[in-house]
């Protein structure tokens, strides 16, 4: 490998010939050798989308040659097209406040930008990586603008897989409608519930925290892009926020807006804190519902098995036949996975000091990735799971004919104390407790039927109307 030598404050160093990355990029490479895993491709995104938006800007109010200007978004619209990725190496572990990743975006950007004039990498010139490319900037306002750029650009398609779980929950919900079961409460036998209404609910779930993450998000829209070192804005020109904020819409496609305090939003990363908190509640219930999912099909025929997962593979390599939750089962693990990442956000939310919080590249990829396996977990889970699941109605009847917990709809016209001294007994004889009613002659006929009308009681009411006017 041919290399070429460059020089920076701390000296000279050799860089690979055909590098599009520079000198800074080579010592971070070799200082932070942590993990394998490159900046993902949402967080590139967002700091040359900064950039791009960056050159436009500083042409517009005159401060960078126009040729300049075209060079670097020229540049940076190849990397948006998807080349020179292989050009950013600079490992998640890093420096802190990304000072890093920043300069080997700028490097990158300069190298192909002089390239493009005619130039050659590594000479930087006509275009710099910190005198025109990181015109204006610092590390310190690029780097929490990026972050909030790339949690907005990958939460579209987590959206998106949340709308059609909900949908698919909903629509079993409807499908199941008319299968009654038994409830349960404490793992324990409970009163009368439609498979229809437990999946329904499920629906509603994801509504709601859809709704909560799109509502948090809100937050992420106020840029502190402008702040410079330390949020006052020294070296940018009074027009460059405002006009940062326009260039960076029309690259991104996103809502954004100007931040009211540049100087708060470099010293509390509360926003990404409130917005990562806000994912893991949905992550809980998603993880919850998983697990439902897992206990409804559990057997077949030693558990619940009152629904029917797809066989998506084959579930043992030594018992034939055995077919498992294997969709369900990969949700977990994501969800397992993205509550740490969430604790870690939060330590690193945490952990700022006075004007900058310096663990900006660890909280930046643990939200982007979060949302990126979350969100694909969610997808699969409708495709693979959930769109087929079926109901195995003469289960859910035949448990739920054995439950004790129908003593319930007894209390009202038997009192506490009898249906209690029932369900023991229907425990201790294996009889239903219909039956039992019926051989002690306590009810009988219509009133019988409609004491104990199962699908009565899956909705508001008291069975038989005891105790309320006109009997209703």
């Amino acid at each position: 490998m041919t290399t070429r030598i460059e020089k920076d404050p701390l000296g000279e160093k050799s860089v690979p010939s055909e590098a599009l990355y520079g000198i800074q990029t080579v010592r971070a490479a070799e200082n932070f050798p942590i993990s394998g895993l490159r900046p993902l491709p949402a967080f590139v995104d967002a700091v040359v989308w900064i950039k791009r938006s960056a050159a436009l800007t500083h042409k517009e109010t005159g401060r960078l040659e126009g040729r300049l200007a075209d060079a670097i978004v020229a540049a940076a619209d190849e990397i948006l097209a998807g080349q020179h990725r292989d050009q950013f190496i600079v490992d998640v572990y890093q420096a802190g406040a990304g000072t890093s990743h920043n300069m080997n975006c700028n490097e990158v950007l300069a190298n192909r930008a002089n390239e493009l004039l005619g130039g050659k990498r590594g000479a930087y010139q006509p275009v710099h990586p910190n005198d025109h490319v990181n015109m204006a900037q610092s590390t310190n306002d690029v780097i929490p603008t990026a972050m909030r750029l790339a949690a907005l650009a990958t939460l579209p398609a987590l959206l998106r897989a949340m709308d059609a779980l909900g949908e698919a929950f909903l629509a079993k919900g409807r499908e199941f409608d008319h299968v009654i079961k038994s409830g349960r409460t404490h793992l324990q036998d409970a009163t009368p519930i439609r498979l229809g209404q437990e999946f329904a609910a499920y629906g509603h779930t994801v509504g709601r925290h859809r709704q909560k993450l799109a509502q948090a998000a809100d937050w992420l829209r106020a840029l502190g892009i402008g702040g410079t070192a330390v949020g006052t804005g020294l070296n940018a020109e009074p027009a460059y926020p405002a006009l940062m904020v326009k260039y960076l819409r029309q690259v991104s496609g996103l809502e954004l807006r100007e931040g009211e305090d540049r100087i708060q939003l470099m010293q509390s990363m509360g926003d990404i804190a409130t917005f990562s908190g806000v994912f893991r509640a949905w992550v809980l219930d998603l993880n919850k519902m998983a697990n439902d999912l897992r206990l409804l099909a559990s057997g077949p025929r030693t558990g619940l098995a009152e629904i029917l997962l797809p066989a998506v593979q084959p579930g043992s390599s030594i018992m034939p036949g055995k077919v498992n939750p294997s969709i369900a089962e990969m949700v977990n693990q994501v969800c397992f996975q993205a509550l740490g990442l969430d604790t870690t956000v939060a330590l690193a939310a945490e952990a700022g000091q006075l004007e900058l919080n310096v663990m900006m590249p660890v909280m930046t990829h643990n939200i982007v990735f979060g949302l990126t396996i979350v969100g694909n977990a969610t997808r699969v889970l409708v495709e693979r799971c959930i769109a087929g699941i079926e109901a195995d109605e003469k289960l859910c009847a035949y448990w739920l004919e054995r439950s004790p917990a129908l003593v319930t709809a007894l209390a009202p016209k038997l009192g506490y104390a009898e249906s209690a001294k029932l369900a023991k007994e229907a425990i201790a004889t294996g009889l239903t407790v219909k039956e039992l009613v019926v051989r002690k002659g306590l009810l009988a006929g219509a009133e019988l039927e409609e004491v104990l009308d199962l699908r009565a009681m899956t909705e508001i009411g008291v069975p038989g109307g005891v105790g309320l006017p006109g009997g209703g």
